[in-house]
């Protein structure tokens, strides 16, 4: 193999530019020639391709977002759509293709596999729904920059006495809510994978008042509800003055953190060597520290289980 190319799909996670450096440079290392794909899918359907040096990716590690940048492409789930990207890979040589990106993208990625087009899919996204992987790029990055808010918003909390409700991303999954909740000490956390008893949330904040506590701080994950709805019903059940901040798009951006530069750089690079080993269809990650990889078909039929060992351990905490 001796030309690949590499895209990024779906929302954009911090750590992605990093992931898009080491697959250029390990490529070229092999003395590969890489190729750039612009806008995701529907990039590749418009033949946006560009070849990539060192010099493409130099002073990037540290940024946000993705130099590629990214698009979601209806056009591309079709036929058609697909037979366009496919002559766009010929006309360029393109003989293997690596996606950075989640579920959606690797969903791509399985098409053109069983098109002929070897393509490798690397985890790339802030809300660690993937199985097969411990972590996804972006992950770490997303989290410390809801700990930074809410440590802000505790100041706050603090000197008005008030209680928040702070809603966070992560789609279906709670890790970022967990993990975030467990790291700020939050008095509940609310996520997908869990059913929350409102009775029990609002207990734990009259108990708290009781015993002379001025503030509290409750994480809600998107998945489970509307962050406004959940601050008015406690409100009206306490009486206590209680507010309500949305996080939203600023957990996806910003400087990646050394963690996920880290594994954006092994991931990236464990990538090109599937590749140069003749591998199809899958999937690398990271389980206990150890490289893997997987089947993207049975990645994307497996259901993401959250650490129900950190949701007893935040409850014990919380008390």
């Amino acid at each position: 193999m001796k030309k690949i190319g590499i895209l990024t799909s779906g929302g954009d996670a911090p750590g992605m530019n990093a992931a898009i450096r080491a697959v250029v440079r390990k490529a070229i290392f092999h003395e590969m020639e890489v190729y750039g794909i612009y806008n995701g899918y529907q990039g590749l359907m418009e033949g946006n391709i560009k070849q990539l040096g060192i010099g493409s990716v130099g002073d990037i590690i540290q940024r946000g977002g993705t130099i590629l940048y990214s698009a979601r492409s209806e056009a591309f789930k079709t036929e058609a759509g697909q037979e366009k990207a496919i002559e766009q890979l010929n006309k360029f040589g393109i003989e293997g293709l690596i996606v950075i990106g989640g579920d959606g993208s690797f969903q791509g990625a399985v098409k053109l596999t069983e098109k002929g087009y070897p393509c490798i899919g690397v985890p790339g996204t802030i809300d660690n729904d993937i199985t097969g992987t411990d972590f996804t790029i972006g992950f770490d990055t997303a989290l410390n920059t809801i700990i930074d808010a809410i440590d802000k918003i505790r100041d706050t909390a603090t000197s008005h006495e008030r209680t928040y409700v702070i809603e966070v991303m992560g789609r279906d999954a709670g890790d970022l809510a967990l993990w975030a909740g467990l790291a700020d000490g939050a008095e509940s956390i609310l996520i997908p994978e869990k059913p929350h008893d409102f009775d029990m949330v609002i207990d734990r904040l009259q108990k708290g008042q009781q015993r002379g506590k001025k503030h509290s701080i409750i994480v809600l994950a998107e998945g489970v509800g509307n962050g406004m709805d959940l601050g008015n019903r406690i409100q009206e059940a306490t009486d206590m003055e209680t507010r309500v901040t949305v996080l939203g798009h600023i957990q996806r951006g910003g400087r990646p953190t050394g963690f996920d530069r880290v594994l954006a750089s092994r991931l990236g690079a464990k990538a090109v060597d599937l590749l140069l080993d003749g591998k199809a269809g899958r999937m690398v990650g990271i389980e206990n520290n150890k490289l893997i990889d997987h089947d993207i078909k049975h990645i994307l039929t497996s259901k993401h289980e959250l650490d129900m060992d950190m949701v007893h351990l935040a409850n014990q905490l919380s008390i």
